[in-house]
């Protein structure tokens, strides 16, 4: 039987999904190439917000009508998570169709934000063991993959529960000899201080780009939101970051219209996404999730508002992403290529996660090329493999 994987979320969730291709695999199933029909559709969802509730209804919805005699199988964990569990079993060796994989090391989170139902729905902080993590990072090696992404739902936590931290856990994957890159999940900022961040510096194979949440830049906003720094601290850690990395990019996650947040909070969110010039920032409206504390908060914002809110902060995002892409030009960067998306043209990343559509002899999916960037496009930037 053939099937086929629906991933909604955030790459804790397709690294799920790759596992449980892994499993049907190994039981007999075989993964749906490009233009067949599946017998078995899995929808691993995502219920961060209420918008993502209703995304999964209508993948849901649509698999059905593009798929009608297929099984439709929707993976949603609604068991609760007792503390003290302990890190669920689970490997991956190959990921289809990608040239990176994605390891997940850590699972739950103690932070409570008032928006965010994860805690309730994953549990606390649960971590896998690092001869494990080796181990896993070992194998996917050899099968050829050169870069490993670290994925959790709080990755800065990792190892809380068993008496380790997130920077063995990189100092494990960056010792795997086959590994030639490892990047970082999305990150708690806070829990970078200077020591963490001397301590990671000191690994070569560490990409240089670190997705830090923001959610705003307003104080008050924050303390309402049950964050755990201020806008000033968070400032520092982007700025020791891009000390101790050079040609850091330093990507986040914005949100607009959060209960109680008035005109004058959202000009100070707007002022420092400003100030700290994001490489890319997913900006995004605040979406009342029941079982949260936000749900009830008074003051909650008129969709009308929001929307207006996401346009600005989406132009000044912009505008920073635009300043970045524009600081690459001229630098020769090592690209792990991906794909061919036209005849000659090849897409990849360099190590702080700029996409790149390159021209040149020698390109081949999975390879790490050296490339001279030579232009600045919306998106992405233009180069030449130079090898």
């Amino acid at each position: 039987m053939k099937v086929s994987a629906i991933t909604l979320g955030c790459k804790v969730n397709q690294y799920e999904s790759q596992a449980m291709i892994g499993q049907l695999c190994a039981a007999g199933f075989t993964v749906c190439s490009d233009g067949e029909i599946p017998d078995v559709v899995l929808i691993n969802s995502c219920t961060v917000t209420a918008s993502s509730d209703q995304k999964v209804r209508q993948t849901l919805r649509r698999a059905r009508r593009d798929y009608p005699d297929a099984v439709i199988v929707l993976i949603v964990d609604i068991a609760p998570h007792q503390n003290g569990e302990k890190f669920e079993a689970m490997a991956v060796t190959e990921f289809h169709e990608r040239t990176r994989a994605f390891v997940k090391i850590e699972d739950g989170c103690n932070r409570f934000c008032s928006y965010c139902i994860i805690p309730y729905a994953r549990g606390r902080v649960r971590s896998k063991p690092l001869d494990e993590i080796q181990a896993e990072i070992a194998a996917i090696g050899s099968q050829g993959y050169r870069e490993v992404v670290l994925t959790g739902i709080n990755l800065p936590a990792y190892g809380q529960d068993i008496d380790a931290d997130l920077c063995g856990a990189i100092e494990a994957a960056c010792s795997v000899p086959e590994i030639a890159r490892v990047r970082l999940g999305s990150l708690e900022p806070e829990q970078l201080t200077p020591e963490v961040i001397a301590r990671l510096a000191r690994q070569e194979k560490l990409c240089p780009q670190f997705h830090l949440s923001l959610q705003s830049g307003c104080d008050d906003t924050l303390r309402r939101m049950n964050r755990h720094y201020t806008a000033q601290e968070y400032f520092t850690i982007a700025q020791n970051l891009r000390s101790a990395f050079p040609n850091a990019a330093i990507t986040t996650d914005i949100m607009v219209g959060f209960p109680g947040e008035t005109d004058d909070e959202f000009e100070q969110s707007l002022a420092f996404a400003e100030q700290v010039r994001f490489a890319r920032a997913h900006v995004f409206a605040y979406s009342r999730r029941p079982g949260t504390r936000a749900f009830d908060m008074p003051d909650q914002v008129r969709n009308a508002v929001k929307e207006e809110r996401s346009r600005r902060m989406i132009e000044t995002t912009q505008r920073t992403k635009q300043e970045f892409l524009q600081q690459q030009i001229g630098l020769c960067e090592d690209v792990l290529l991906e794909r061919e998306i036209r005849p000659g043209i090849w897409e990849g990343y360099t190590p702080n996660y700029t996409l790149i559509h390159v021209s040149g002899t020698g390109a081949e999916s999975g390879k790490i090329l050296p490339v001279r960037i030579t232009a600045a496009f919306a998106d992405w930037c233009e180069g030449e493999i130079t090898a």
